[in-house]
C-alpha cells in the first residue's frame, strides 16, 4: 500500500494550476476548490464576488515517494507570479491570491524556506507576497470546475490564458510529466 499526502495551493485561477498538476508524475489527483474563507460551502459565484474570503485553490493528493512537497512547491511557484498581491494577471481580487495552505508544521517550514531562498536569490524582481497559512474551510469546487481546461479547451479564457501557461509548463517540467 502506498502512502498519500495532501497539499493545498492557491495561485490565481484554479483551472490552470489544476490542469498542470494533473499531468505531473506522483500526483494522484488535483481537485479545484475553495479555502481560507468564512462562508460555509460557498458557490463559485459567491467566491468570484470576493466576499467569502476564500481563495480559488487546488488540493493535491500525491505520493511522497514519487514527488516531494518541495518539488510540488517548485512547480507551484513556476506556474504563477507570487509577487502579485490579490491577483494573477487580469484576474483581480483576494480569491486569486497566492497562498500555501499548509496541512502541518513540516509543510509550513518547507514553504517558508523556499520563499526565503527565492527572496535571497532574487528570483523575482518584486517581493513575494505568497501567504503561508494553515488550511481552513476547504470545500471542493462544483463538478463542472474539475478538469475544466481538459473539458473546455475552446473556452476563450482557456485558449488565451491557460493554454499558453500550460505550454510553458510542459517545456519547463517535461521530465516530471506522466
Amino acid at each position: 500500500m502506498t502512502t498519500t499526502a495532501s497539499a493545498t495551493l492557491a495561485g490565481g485561477c484554479f483551472w490552470c494550476i489544476e490542469s498542470a498538476f494533473n499531468q505531473v508524475q506522483g500526483i494522484e489527483l488535483a481537485t479545484s476548490g475553495y479555502a481560507g474563507g468564512q462562508t460555509e460551502s460557498p458557490s463559485y459565484e459567491e467566491v468570484c464576488k470576493g466576499n467569502t474570503g476564500h481563495a480559488e485553490v487546488v488540493r493535491l493528493t500525491y505520493h511522497p515517494e514519487q514527488i516531494s512537497y518541495r518539488e510540488i512547491l517548485e512547480i507551484f511557484f513556476a506556474l504563477h507570479d507570487p509577487t502579485q498581491l490579490n491577483r494573477q494577471g487580469n484576474d483581480v481580487g483576494t480569491q486569486y491570491r497566492s497562498a500555501v495552505f499548509y496541512h502541518d508544521d513540516v509543510q509550513k517550514a518547507e514553504a517558508e524556506a523556499i520563499i526565503k531562498e527565492m527572496t535571497d536569490d532574487n528570483v523575482w524582481p518584486e517581493p513575494i507576497v505568497t501567504e503561508v497559512v494553515p488550511l481552513s474551510n476547504y470545500y471542493d469546487a462544483e463538478d463542472y470546475h474539475q478538469s475544466y481546461f481538459k473539458n473546455n479547451p475552446q473556452n476563450q479564457y482557456c485558449a488565451m490564458v491557460v493554454a499558453p501557461k500550460l505550454a510553458k509548463f510542459k517545456k519547463t517540467f517535461a521530465e516530471r510529466l506522466r
